[in-house]
Order: structure tokens, then C-alpha cells, then sequence
């Protein structure tokens, strides 16, 4: 009996004029899901504490993510297919523009996407060329996203170069006890040499005269290095499958010992092949006990702040999930979720509990009807934390072993 766990990414919003996307969505079948199955709100991690993607998706396969949280880089890098070694320090980087003149820690921030861009590879090739005293590795994510490892550098205990918000010159990476002290200054000497690469790269020269933003500068965050973490199947005795284009979300499936899958045409934002990552979920639903179904999109859009495009993207989506409700429900267990709020309000994550249903022949229907972060908090879940939400699916299915005599 397996498990879907269609996971929406940043999907609930903070209200706009008493109104969010999900409640001006036209979305027929998230709203029968509602309504077949038991609703409630949850905390990813807990009661006002802002998830990351990474931290949360931890939670909801069951991992407290205090104990095994490792640091967004390393989980990136093992998203995007490199292995880390004792003494190796991963981070999360994004292409990133920047203007002024210097150094690049003089220069500030103006787009820390760089315009989105997405075609990164020649940018990746000249950064793995650069001179430096110890060896590292670049390798690109998913869009602007990127990773870079250091080989035995040791410490991860390294402050970030990404001040967060536009406006802002690029951070200095700041040790954050004297035994790093020559790492950051290793990672000082990558930001600067990167920046001079990437500034005059012909593809930037050529983004500059079509004005596009050029990804003239890299910004580092979330160093860490891999930690040891049981594997999903002895934790559970299950077999773990995940679908997402998302470099970090594979990366949290592979930490954890699943199998990662990313369909043709799945591209981790709004122009990915919904169809084909349906289709591939529940194909695996028949080989594996859990298949987690992740789709960025809507926390792309949140960050944009764009309160019409979520509610488009919404539409788009709920017409692809007739298959999902043709489900045979006595033997497939079926949680519509997120992972985190990315209200257009704010633009980031938000501590907002996300909504969340839970279908099965077996489940206490309540009189829930819509899919949205209104009625959710009436179902007969209630409140609940992310890392309950397995727990009771394996529950429902008849899974789970006593506690106690």
C-alpha cells in the first residue's frame, strides 16, 4: 500500500485584500481532494520557525532536521551528482549581478538572480578554470543555482557572501572561529577571481548588449559538510522514490538513500512538463512503498511576488490531477501538501502553516470542501508538525508498530 506525497512548494500565501491564490484559483480537483480525505494545518518544523526547502522536506520524510541537518551545500551537491569526501565544504551559490567598481566586495547587489538566468554551462566551464591553491569543483543546478565545493579545506564554519537582499554590497566571507581563518580566505580569493571571470565571459558581454543582467558575480551560502544519515529503508523498511527537477530536493532524496528520478522536460520552475511528472510519480507508485512529487513552481512565483501568476500556475496544475484522484484509494494512501508559505506579501518564506490533506479509505472525512488556507485549519488533523505527517499515512495503512504494551 504506498504513498504519494504530492509536495506544492511555498504554495500558501499571507491574504491580499482577504484573498490568496489558492482562494481565487479556479481548482476543481485540489478542492475534491479536500473533500474526500481529512485537512488540517502543519508546521514543517515548528511554530514560527521559517523552513528552508531543505530543512523542511527533512521533516516531512521523518528526519528531525536539528539532528540531521547538514547545511543547504552539501545537500545541493549531492543533488547535482557530486560525491563529498572528509575535509570537502559544500555551498549553495547563485549567479548573481552585481555593479560598481573594485573589488567584488565593494560592488552591490542588483538582481541575485541574475535575471533567472538559466544556460549556465559555459559560465560553470570558465569558474572550474581558475587558479587556486587548494582544488574545488563547480557544478550547475537548477537555473541560477549552483554548486561549489572545496576539497579539503576542513572547516564549514564560514559566514556567507549573499547579503540576502538587493541593494547591498557583496559580503566578505567572515570566519566564524579562528580554525577557519584560511578557508575563508581561500573563498575570498574564488569570490574575487570568479567575479573577473565572469565579467568579461562573452556570454555576459553578449547578455549586456541585449540588456539582460549579466551573472558577473557569484554568491555563496549554506556551507557545510555531509553528516551521517540512516537510510530511508532502515529507518522505515520502505523504498523511497522522488521526482523533481530541483537540484536541492534530489539532493535530500539521495542523502537519504532514495532514488531520484527527473522526467523529460521536468525543469523545476513554471515551464516544466507537468504531465510527465505525474505520469512518472504514479508509474513509481506501483515499484515503490513512497513516492514524494515535488514541484517548485509556486515558490519561484511567490519570491517574484506575483499574485496573478500563482493563481495561473494553480489552474495549470489542478488540470493535470485527474489521474491522481482516479486513484484506487483503499490501496494507495495520497498527501497533498507544501513545504513552506512563500506569500507574494513578502517574497520569501514565511513561518505561515501550509495546508494539508490526506486521503484514504480509511481517514475520518471532515467537512472540509475547499483546498485553501482558510478552511484547511477547520479539518480533523488540526495542527500538526511535519514530521507527524508520515507517521499517520503509515498509520492509515496499517504500518506503524505500537508503542508500548
Amino acid at each position: 500500500m504506498p504513498v504519494l506525497m504530492f509536495i506544492m512548494d511555498g504554495l500558501p500565501d499571507r491574504p491580499v485584500g482577504g484573498k490568496t491564490p489558492l482562494t481565487v484559483a479556479k481548482k476543481p480537483k485540489l478542492d475534491k481532494i479536500a473533500e474526500i480525505g481529512v485537512n488540517g494545518i502543519m508546521d514543517t518544523i515548528s511554530p514560527g520557525i521559517r523552513p528552508g526547502s531543505d530543512t523542511s522536506h527533512l521533516a516531512l520524510l521523518g528526519y528531525d532536521p536539528y539532528r540531521f541537518y547538514t547545511g543547504r551545500g552539501p545537500i545541493e551537491a549531492a543533488g547535482v551528482g557530486i560525491e563529498l569526501k572528509p575535509g570537502d565544504v559544500a555551498f549553495r551559490a547563485n549567479f548573481a549581478t552585481v555593479v560598481g567598481n573594485g573589488r567584488v566586495f565593494d560592488k552591490v547587489v542588483v538582481d541575485r538572480r541574475a535575471g533567472r538566468i538559466e544556460q549556465t554551462e559555459d559560465l560553470v566551464k570558465a569558474l572550474n578554470e581558475i587558479d587556486l591553491d587548494v582544488e574545488f569543483e563547480v557544478a550547475r543546478a537548477t537555473g541560477h543555482r549552483a554548486v561549489v565545493v572545496f576539497r579539503g579545506i576542513s572547516s564549514a564554519e564560514l559566514g556567507e557572501t549573499d547579503p540576502k537582499v538587493v541593494g547591498e554590497k557583496v559580503k566578505t566571507c567572515k570566519p566564524l572561529n579562528d580554525s577557519a581563518r584560511r578557508a575563508a580566505e581561500i573563498v575570498n580569493e574564488f569570490m574575487q577571481k570568479a567575479h573577473e571571470v565572469l565579467d568579461r565571459h562573452p556570454l555576459n558581454l553578449e547578455r549586456e548588449k541585449k540588456g539582460l543582467p549579466k551573472a558577473n558575480a557569484i554568491l555563496l551560502r549554506g556551507a557545510g559538510v555531509m553528516k551521517e544519515i540512516p537510510s530511508f529503508r532502515d529507518k522505515y523498511g520502505l523504498d523511497l522514490a522522488v521526482v523533481s527537477a530541483t537540484a536541492l530536493i534530489k539532493g535530500v532524496g539521495k542523502i537519504v538513500g532514495g532514488e531520484v528520478f527527473t522526467p523529460a522536460g521536468a525543469t523545476g520552475n513554471k515551464k516544466t512538463d507537468l504531465e510527465a511528472k505525474m505520469n512518472a510519480a504514479l508509474d513509481l507508485l506501483k515499484k515503490k512503498d513512497v513516492v514524494l512529487l515535488h514541484i517548485k513552481a509556486p515558490d519561484e512565483i511567490g519570491h517574484d511576488r506575483d499574485f496573478d501568476g500563482k493563481v495561473e500556475f494553480l489552474e495549470r496544475l489542478d488540470s493535470y490531477l485527474d489521474k491522481i484522484l482516479e486513484l484506487d484509494f483503499s490501496k494507495n494512501c495520497l498527501i497533498v501538501t507544501s513545504d513552506h508559505s512563500t506569500p507574494v506579501t513578502v517574497g520569501e518564506h514565511t513561518a505561515d502553516p501550509v495546508v494539508v490533506s490526506v486521503v484514504h479509505e480509511g481517514v475520518r472525512v471532515d467537512d472540509v470542501k475547499r483546498f485553501t488556507e482558510f478552511d484547511a485549519p477547520k479539518g480533523g488533523l488540526c495542527r500538526i508538525r511535519g514530521m507527524d505527517l508520515l507517521n499517520i499515512a503509515l498509520d492509515l495503512l496499517n504500518l506503524s508498530k505500537k508503542f508500548g504494551a
